[in-house]
């Protein structure tokens, strides 16, 4: 790797800097007329702004990057002139143009005017000479075009330039934005985050493994150097030495593998993970676009250390060493809870993505299982649709009926899949059950049910296929299986229960079995 550049912060200025101006843009333009008659025609060539002097040696005065006019006011006469014979040259106008164009190439300059007027009516031939040697472009600046309308149209293009820039940027942030909103939120910010900077992104763990990635595939060369750079902002951890006060630890840095540029960003407080993006190109916008990412991206994967996380660690403990619900439950809040059964509707759900899912539900206490997520949601918090998601919700209840509220929000993201509605939610009105006893009814469904015993996918077939009105369709997408076994089901439970399952009275009676089972 070449050198590496660290930069002590992470969220760049709101506006990404200006733009510099292809110096072909400007020669395309019709009214300056400007001809480039010496030095390199390379597109890549840019100037950052145009600055004119008549110093015989102005490189104390440049910053670099300009486009330097000149009339040739600083042209000595002794020096001779090679504005007679054709193809003749004085050599002491040779020399002088040579050490001049130098000086300017030294101190970084990108390009030089050359005024035909009022001083020379040609550009000299042995400035043409000089930068043809030096590679330093030449341009030909006609009589009728003047140094301050080159001037203003270099900060025309430039302000135009910026708009473009500053276009992209806002639209990228946008785009970045709507990409954390997603089900998958850490893939979709990466994959927009490499579609926006033509190059690949990656985001890596605390260990220095590539949790996840996007864009196009680099040479090994370019992943192992970029991985190297990730170790530079990642937080030293176990028993490395305390920094330097007076040297913070960085948190970005930028570095460059052949022709591919690299930069870094740390996510966090702390946490250890780490953004790395990989592109053929660096352009002005692109760290402000990166630092937009990486602060979502921290969001995302940030886990927040307080107080309720410390009571949600000491619920969880307790609940190991074997203490109720009912005990465990005040220090996740008082009052009752909806249990949250969620499903995305596009791909499976991985742990950023729940725990996303959770933050938007207004509750830490997040569970992924499998392709489910179930979220402990606080009763006062009334769950709303999410974009992506197909969400069941239970009841609210209290700890002792957790796992009955469970059960509702499972039937109720089953039937919200079957029918294909965001959210349902179950049912709080009294229903027939609550009017007979508990023991009663439990032992009724037992002796009902009891030749569906130990066939859990037979039970659990039937119960979809009610409570979705005997529809196959539907009771094939909640139960993922093809309308064919949902039939073959539904007549082996027919045969084995001796029951006309076209009767609504034996449909109502083994729902309200189904129900407390």
């Amino acid at each position: 790797m070449e050198e590496t550049h660290t930069m002590p912060e992470t969220i760049a200025p709101a506006v990404p800097p200006t733009p510099p101006v292809p110096l072909q843009a400007l020669l395309a333009r019709e009214d300056l007329a400007l001809r480039q008659i010496a030095g390199p025609a390379d597109p890549g060539i840019v100037i950052h702004w145009a600055h004119t002097s008549e110093m015989a040696d102005p490189y104390p005065y440049l910053l670099g990057g300009e486009l330097l006019l000149t009339a040739g006011v600083h042209v000595p006469e002794a020096a001779g002139s090679d504005g007679g014979a054709p193809g003749r040259m004085g050599p002491g106008l040779e020399e002088y143009f040579d050490g001049y164009v130098s000086r300017i190439v030294a101190a970084g300059g990108a390009a030089l005017g050359f005024g035909l007027a009022p001083v020379h009516d040609t550009v000299p031939r042995a400035l043409v000479a000089a930068c043809q040697r030096h590679g330093l472009p030449l341009l030909e600046v006609p009589p009728q075009t003047t140094f301050s309308g080159v001037a203003r149209a270099v900060w025309q293009l430039m302000a135009q330039a910026r708009l473009a820039e500053l276009r992209r940027v806002t639209e990228a942030q946008q785009s970045l934005a709507a990409a954390a909103a997603r089900p998958d939120p850490v893939p979709s910010v990466l994959r927009q985050l490499a579609q926006r900077l033509g190059g690949r992104a990656v985001l890596y763990g605390p260990d220095g493994t590539q949790v996840a990635h996007a864009g196009r595939e680099t040479p090994q060369g370019v992943r192992t150097a970029l991985a190297e750079l990730a170790a530079v902002v990642r937080p030293a951890t176990g028993a490395a030495p305390a920094p330097d006060p007076g040297r913070p630890h960085p948190t970005s840095a930028t570095d460059t593998h052949g022709s591919t540029h690299l930069a870094v960003y740390a996510l966090g407080a702390g946490a250890g993970f780490v953004l790395g993006v990989a592109a053929s190109r660096r352009d002005p916008g692109d760290h402000t676009i990166a630092s937009v990412a990486a602060v979502l991206l921290s969001l995302l994967t940030g886990e927040h250390q307080s107080g309720a996380g410390a009571a949600r660690s000491s619920a969880l403990v307790r609940l190991l060493l074997g203490a109720p619900p009912e005990q465990v439950a005040p220090l996740l809040g008082t009052g009752q809870w909806l249990v949250v059964h969620a499903r995305p509707e596009a791909q499976t759900p991985d742990a950023v993505a729940a725990s996303a899912l959770g933050a938007a539900l207004g509750s830490p206490l997040v569970d992924l299982a499998g392709d489910v997520v179930r979220v402990l949601v606080p009763a006062d918090r009334e769950p709303e649709p999410q974009p992506g998601w197909t969400l069941g919700v239970s009841a609210a209840a209290g700890p002792p009926e957790w796992p009955a509220a469970d059960t509702q929000a499972a039937r109720a993201l089953a039937r919200a899949r079957a029918t294909r509605t965001p959210l349902v939610r179950h049912a709080a009105r009294p229903a027939l059950e609550d009017l007979v006893p508990r023991a009663d009814a439990d032992t009724h469904a037992r002796t009902l049910l009891a030749p569906l015993a130990g066939q859990a996918a037979l039970a659990d077939t039937l119960r979809t296929w009610l409570s979705l009105h005997g529809s196959w369709d539907r009771t094939a997408v909640a139960l993922d299986v093809h309308r064919n076994t949902v039939r073959q089901r539904i007549a082996r439970c027919a045969a084995l229960l001796a029951a006309d399952l076209d009767d609504p009275d034996v449909r109502m009676e083994l729902w309200f079995a189904l129900r407390r089972t």
